[in-house]
């Protein structure tokens, strides 16, 4: 009952617009997710040897096949944040009907985090797909990857890597092939991120190990705008309020997509920061459940 009383209650606070005196509207912030009830946890099952190479799989009632929203959860790619902030809107795609698979991998400050450790532990982890749609009532052929921030990053990057080179560490013969992607506040250029001011710019170079200048070929291999034109369609959600990623990552990705492919389209959120996009409670939810209905739809 608690519980239920308080998702109402903050169901109330951010579904109405509510605006301070100089007409800007309230955000959703970190510790406003944090005071969020834990939704019912799925079913926890391990991709690999690492404790950290594990995924939470919830599955809709019924038979199925359900089609598959693999999660990939931000932080800057840290290990102080996990996949736990994504269990809301895992829980809430799951009741729309989507089976998901919220990715746990390693991180900045884990063994084995960084590069390429934590490329290789989201692709393992997506691949897995495969595997357990042997075990449960899933489609592995109907597959969409949604990450936020640096796990937009991530998510965008595993459509992306397609196209590396056979000679990269990171190179799978065979991925999973996806249906789309939707990045929340995606990070899509590691290069210019890596060279601003900001809360997660400084986690660029220790995710990748150096700078741009220092390790040119790695930022080649990683970073989604370096490896256009994407064949997978992708839809980037981004708030124009966001204080984290600015809008010009989403924009300018967009735009350079659309001079080689059209695979790409943006979704601007006048009224979103960052982490509106990721509470199923917000007014801004709404499009991401639109952008993932959007993309099963074109692959029918």
């Amino acid at each position: 009952m608690y519980e239920t009383i308080s998702t109402l209650l903050f169901f109330v606070l951010f579904s109405t617009t509510l605006l301070a005196q100089d007409q800007k509207p309230k955000l959703i912030t970190w510790q406003d997710i944090e005071t969020l009830p834990a939704p019912a946890e799925g079913l926890r099952i391990a991709y690999g040897t690492d404790s950290l190479q594990h995924g939470i799989l919830r599955v809709p009632e019924g038979k199925g096949p359900f089609p598959v929203v693999v999660v990939v959860h931000g932080g800057c790619w840290l290990s102080d944040y996990n996949r736990e902030y994504m269990s809301h809107l895992s829980a809430a795609l799951t009741e729309a009907g989507y089976a998901t698979w919220n990715l746990e991998f390693r991180r900045i400050g884990d063994i084995g985090g960084g590069w390429p450790g934590t490329f290789l532990d989201v692709a393992k982890g997506t691949d897995f797909i495969k595997q357990l749609a042997k075990d449960y009532p899933i489609d592995k052929k109907k597959v969409v990857v949604i990450g936020h921030s640096a796990g937009g990053h991530l998510a965008l990057w595993l459509a992306a890597r397609e196209n590396l080179s056979r000679k990269s560490f990171l190179y799978e013969k065979r991925p999973l092939e996806l249906t789309g992607v939707v990045s929340l506040a995606g990070i899509t250029d590691l290069e210019k991120y890596a060279m601003e001011e900001g809360s997660c710019n400084a986690a660029v170079p220790k995710l990748m190990g150096g700078m741009p200048a220092d390790v040119p070929d790695r930022y080649a291999q990683a970073s989604p705008a370096r490896l256009l034109p994407v064949r997978v369609p992708q839809i980037l959600i981004q708030g124009e309020l966001d204080p984290i990623v600015p809008v010009e990552q989403a924009t300018r990705y967009v735009a350079r997509s659309e001079k080689k492919s059209k695979a790409a389209t943006l979704m601007m959120l006048p009224n979103a920061g960052h982490f509106d996009l990721v509470v199923p409670q917000s007014p801004a939810f709404e499009k991401v459940l639109q952008a993932v209905q959007t993309l099963f739809k074109i692959d029918k």
